[in-house]
């Protein structure tokens, strides 16, 4: 797979790439915007556009500011392509609800923006429709007329009542209202699936997925590096389809279920080269990427096999460097993943760090770097992917090695297997990692950087790796009672008949207490059940999460499920969105069609 239908003629062109986010992590290519700089839109004359993958919050560019008799209006474009669905909306720090009509309503507030505010969407469709309203009240004097559609541009009209003079600190504390949105982005080829057309974009779908993303970056993309899918994924298909599924596997939770092994989902602009794109969406799944000398795109998850291994010896190589330790300004003991939270508004949030307690004693300090995972929505691979760097960088042999032209198969594969007894004696029999590997004239083949690998690179054990949820620090109204954050809902069947249970993050209160309610989707005919309501008084926090586990439920059914707060004074908090699950009294069973389009699945 590697070196196959290669020709002296077509090496020029091999250059592999890997995703180090850490220490010299994107040094020559420039990050991707902050989850913070989401927050507020652009107002700069002509802004970069904007792209994105996954689910994620952005404010985009403001497009339309304009003051009209006692009203606001305003347009602001997120993206500069079709989306799959907007999520939720913020006005500030506000997270707002938008009802059928447009109007807007706070639940934590809900006089704040009740009759005074309405959120209009577009998808970004080609061709796209002009926004009513604004072409009414502003296509008199040509500021927004039938001609401003938006074609293929994500976009949100604002419009917003000015409060009486007295009420204007009141109804709007932090100022004029500025929207965002949580959206799910951009629709992506999925080559594992026969019905998507790769040359009909009306057969995409969204997707969390990291591999799948990539391609889309790489070749579909506006703003990507538009390479021709026929000659980048087609002829090494079955290795992308296989890296699919590795990054869709799912992996234990210390509470029970399971999650993802890799999902992504990040914004940029096109301000900034493709590359620094290609380079968070690797990150997110560690995965490591080589262009092949006939144009094929090599794309390998972070999940170690056998099969992507292979062998250099004494007759490949014909230099090399090896470090055997770091420099004490290199050195790190302690490393801090950062990610992007959503229980916290999609902010950047660290999780646990890993350390090296004996090395900390040994160099007399903490030595502290941080892992960005900017693209990762979910704490427990932020946790993953982080073990995993660390454990590299922990490994102190690392070095180059010139490789001869016959050594090619070696430079198109992730891992690498030293046959060196002559050479390279002290690597002998050794794995290492391919970190990037270059042309090399004046050496007379490549130069690639290695470190390596780790023995237990793989090892995960969720009860004692996981580490606790981060938490979500209070509001400055700190007496509304929040919505519950779910962050696990799933079937346990139980000697013939099923619970649920339900894991919410610890909202750090005292004064709280949480309760959970649920029903049967479909009793007959469309009709749902009755909701049966149950309290937790006992519930114990631990580890940031709280566990709940309601009463036996019905068998075979889908099960809808949603979680409150009851504050001190007994009055009942906001329910959160809902999450279905279905039951099996059978414990050995796992419905699969189910799992395929949910983050909440239940035991096997």
């Amino acid at each position: 797979m590697f070196g196959a239908t290669i020709t002296y003629a077509s090496i020029a062109s091999a250059i592999a790439t890997t995703a180090i986010t850490v220490a010299i992590g994107f040094l020559l290519t420039p990050e991707p915007p902050k989850p913070e700089d989401g927050r507020q839109p652009l107002t700069q004359p002509i802004p970069y556009r904007f792209w994105g993958v996954g689910t994620a919050r952005l404010a985009g560019a403001m497009m339309l500011w304009e003051a009209a008799g006692d009203r606001m209006y305003s347009v602001q474009a997120f993206v500069g392509h079709r989306i799959n669905a907007y999520v939720s909306y913020y006005l500030n720090d506000d997270k707002v609800e938008v009802d059928t009509s447009g109007g807007v309503i706070c639940p934590e507030h809900n006089d704040r923006y009740k009759g005074r505010t309405q959120i209009f969407t577009r998808l970004g469709l080609t061709p796209e429709t002009a926004y009513a309203f604004l072409v009414e009240n502003l296509g008199d004097n040509g500021v927004w007329t039938e001609n401003h559609r938006g074609d293929g541009q994500a976009s949100a009209a604002l419009i917003c009542d000015a409060p009486p003079v007295e009420d204007v600190q009141k109804v709007f504390p932090n100022g004029k209202p500025a929207l965002s949105v949580v959206a799910e982005l951009a629709l992506c080829w999925d080559f594992r699936d026969p019905l998507q057309d790769p040359e009909d974009p009306s057969t995409w779908a969204f997707t969390e997925n990291p591999a799948v993303q990539l391609a889309w970056h790489e070749c579909f993309s506006p703003f990507g590096t538009k390479r021709d899918f026929r000659k980048a994924i087609l002829p090494v298909l079955d290795m992308w389809q296989e890296e699919a599924d590795v990054c869709d596997e799912f992996v234990p939770r210390a509470t029970g279920g399971f999650e993802r092994r890799y999902t992504c989902g990040g914004i940029d602009t096109t301000e900034h080269d493709p590359k620094g794109g290609t380079n968070a969406i690797l990150a997110s799944c560690d995965g490591w990427m080589c262009d092949r000398g006939d144009g094929a795109l090599l794309f390998v998850a972070g999940k170690f096999r056998e099969k992507y291994v292979a062998t250099l010896t004494d007759a490949d190589i014909v230099g090399h460097t090896i470090q055997h330790d770091v420099l004490p300004e290199e050195e790190c003991n302690r490393l801090v993943p950062k990610f992007t939270y959503p229980a916290t508004d999609y902010t950047s949030t660290d999780t646990d760090f890993w350390e090296d307690v004996p090395a900390q004693l040994q160099a007399g300090r903490v030595l502290p770097q941080d892992a960005s995972y900017l693209w990762v929505n979910q704490w427990r691979q932020a946790r993953r992917l982080a073990k995993r760097e660390f454990a590299r960088m922990r490994q102190k042999k690392r070095g180059s090695l010139d490789v001869r032209f016959t050594g090619i198969n070696g430079v198109y594969a992730p891992w690498i297997r030293l046959q060196t007894p002559l050479s390279i004696p002290s690597l002998n029999g050794k794995l290492i990692n391919n970190r990037r590997s270059v042309l090399s004239v004046q050496r007379g083949g490549f130069q690639m950087t290695f470190v390596v690998m780790p023995p237990d690179i793989e090892e995960w054990i969720p009860e004692t790796d996981e580490g606790a949820a981060p938490p979500i620090p209070p509001k400055a109204e700190t007496k509304v009672i929040p919505v519950p954050v779910i962050d696990t809902v799933y079937a346990i069947a139980s000697a013939g008949s099923a619970y649920i249970r339900v894991v919410i993050i610890d909202p750090d209160r005292t004064d709280l207490t949480p309760k959970v309610r649920y029903r049967i989707v479909d009793t007959g005919g469309g009709v749902p059940g009755a909701w049966v309501e149950q309290k937790f008084p006992d519930a114990v926090p631990e580890a940031g999460l709280i566990v709940m586990n309601t009463n036996a439920v019905p068998l075979e059914c889908q099960i809808e499920v949603q979680a409150a707060f009851i504050g001190a004074n007994g009055s009942s908090g906001t329910w959160s969105d809902s999450e279905i699950v279905y039951t099996t009294g059978v414990s050995a069973s796992f419905d699969f069609s189910i799992a395929t389009n949910s983050q909440y699945l239940f035991d096997v």
